[in-house]
């Protein structure tokens, strides 16, 4: 099966679960939440969304395997591997704040090759596969052309359990607010990569997040003509738990504040 063809059926069961997400929020209470870790939430939402793309995804390519949020499988495939974060925004999703997504890539070998986010609340499908473009609701995006970080609209993630780095971290955001249009802050990883890759964010950074919060997003981003990188400019953002993603302009000039920051 072509990448294509298989993008556009994590696209279709992305809207799928995408609708049931949306659905639940109607029913959702607060005492339907688990604490996994200090400010980490997890409800049945989540655990059903991702039981239904693992059971998806598994008849798509039977060998592949997953690295999923919520551990609904532990199967690993020698070739393919799912990267899935059936809700991303679990606390914008608690709180009733209609920001969260479905997220899911797929990894051959160690390479992206497709990657899908959906936005249930605005109708937004996010998609990109390997060498063919990115795009919106069908639409072929690219990364914004601002050239400075001073005309440039950035997004950003609190930390919320590791505070290590975080005199580093207020050092970069109060170098942004003097110097940016401004800084924001979603609460969903995989939407600020995906508005870095349609041109609404000019750069995205944060640490401190897992593969299925940037899987998707990252190739999205790439593919929209856009860089991701780690802290160090290196292109281990997967799994080392950092992330930069921008246009190629304002790229260096991001990465230089951070590098002097941590």
């Amino acid at each position: 099966m072509e990448l294509k063809q298989i993008t556009e059926k994590v696209c279709s069961i992305s809207k799928e679960v995408g609708a049931f997400i949306k659905q639940e929020s109607t029913k959702f209470s607060f005492e339907d939440i688990e604490t996994k870790s200090k400010n980490s939430l997890v409800t049945y939402v989540d655990k059903t969304a991702e039981k239904i793309v693992v059971d998806f995804l598994s008849e798509l390519i039977p060998e592949s395997g997953f690295i999923a949020e919520e551990g609904t499988s532990d199967k690993k495939g020698e070739v393919y591997n799912w990267v899935i974060d059936p809700l991303d925004g679990t606390t914008n999703f608690i709180h009733g704040i209609p920001t969260y997504c479905v997220s899911i890539a797929l990894l051959k070998n160690k390479e992206l090759v497709v990657g899908a986010i959906y936005e249930p609340n605005q109708d937004e499908m996010f998609c990109a596969w390997k060498n063919g473009g990115a795009y919106l609701n069908e639409i072929r995006i690219s990364v914004s052309t601002t050239e400075k970080i001073s005309d440039a609209l950035l997004a950003t993630g609190f930390p919320y359990y590791d505070y290590k780095r975080l005199d580093g971290y207020m050092n970069i955001l109060k170098w942004l607010m003097h110097n940016s249009r401004g800084v924001r802050r979603i609460g969903s990883a995989a939407i600020d990569l995906a508005y870095v890759a349609c041109g609404r964010f000019d750069a995205f950074y944060e640490y401190s997040l897992n593969p299925w919060d940037v899987a998707a997003g990252a190739i999205i981003v790439n593919e929209a003509g856009g860089s991701v990188k780690d802290f160090n400019g290196g292109t281990d953002y997967l799994f080392n738990k950092e992330i930069v993603a921008s246009n190629l302009h304002v790229e260096s000039e991001l990465l230089n504040i951070i590098k002097s920051s941590f």
